[in-house]
């Protein structure tokens, strides 16, 4: 091995040992701190998390079926299959958002991949959102629907959005370094977001012409996909899978790229 193949293999291989040891260890704490300082002092504790889906499913429930006529069968799992992706979307969105500058003095003190703030964010927020995915779960079995072979495509769903919102807030959180208004941007979008997605309305009811632009978004394919194998018992179509496939990479490798080519100068901004 020559002088110059040398350090550039020993660089390599630092870098893979960081990621695959350090940086690793770094990001599970980040999770795990954010996840703690989330419950502290909280009486409830972890109950919160199946307390916000409950109640809003509930007002749903009342509202569309005992003031509004609605012949949508199991209507409590039926909104809850939208309540739950939109909540793990839009709190790691909110959340991941602000990350880089709640996080301002450790990214001054640590030299560690700045991306590693963000998807900590991401992660700590799916281990907080996960005691929903339960309650769906459970919901689901004691609305008498059972267990059915399609439950396997939650493994692979999961993960899609996951990658699509952290793409998403690599984006965000590295424009908000230098614009501080990005955050409230994310909160109103979210709130567009809510009627945009059919949470409480079912996919049949958007005009024919709507239909490929909705599925192209992951969260809405995520939802359709969630009734398609909890409610419904059959397998997503694939045209659904591979949309909300191409659309969570396609934003990933776009929010890796704009992340870095804006982090040279966020101790500037930090």
């Amino acid at each position: 091995m020559s002088a110059i193949e040398y350090p550039l293999h020993s660089v390599a291989a630092g870098a893979q040992q960081k990621w695959s040891g350090d940086y690793l260890f770094l990001i599970r704490n980040l999770a795990l701190k954010d996840f703690r300082v989330r419950y502290r002092n909280m009486s409830l504790g972890m109950f919160w998390s199946v307390l916000n889906p409950l109640v809003m499913m509930g007002v749903l429930w009342f509202v569309f079926t005992k003031i509004f006529s609605n012949a949508i069968p199991h209507f409590a799992a039926f909104v809850l299959c939208g309540i739950v992706p939109y909540n793990l979307f839009t709190t790691s969105w909110l959340t991941g958002t602000t990350s880089l500058v709640d996080n301002a003095g450790l990214i001054k003190r640590v030299p560690v991949p700045r991306e590693i703030i963000p998807i900590a964010t991401v992660l700590g927020n799916c281990a907080h959102m996960s005691v929903q995915v339960v309650l769906l779960l459970a919901l689901i079995l004691v609305s008498g629907m059972g267990v059915n072979r399609y439950w396997w495509w939650l493994i692979a769903l999961w993960p899609l959005e996951i990658v699509f919102v952290t793409g998403l807030v690599l984006i965000f959180s590295a424009l908000n370094v230098y614009i501080r208004d990005i955050r409230y941007v994310v909160e109103s979008a979210t709130v567009v977001l809510f009627w945009l997605v059919p949470i409480i309305y079912p996919f049949s009811y958007i005009p024919d012409r709507y239909h490929e632009i909705y599925q192209f978004n992951p969260i809405a394919a995520m939802v359709l996909a969630l009734r398609n194998i909890l409610l419904e018992g059959v397998a997503p179509p694939a045209s659904l899978l591979i949309k909300l496939t191409f659309s969570s990479t396609v934003m990933l490798l776009v929010g890796l790229f704009v992340f870095r080519r804006l982090r040279a100068k966020f101790y500037n901004y930090l």
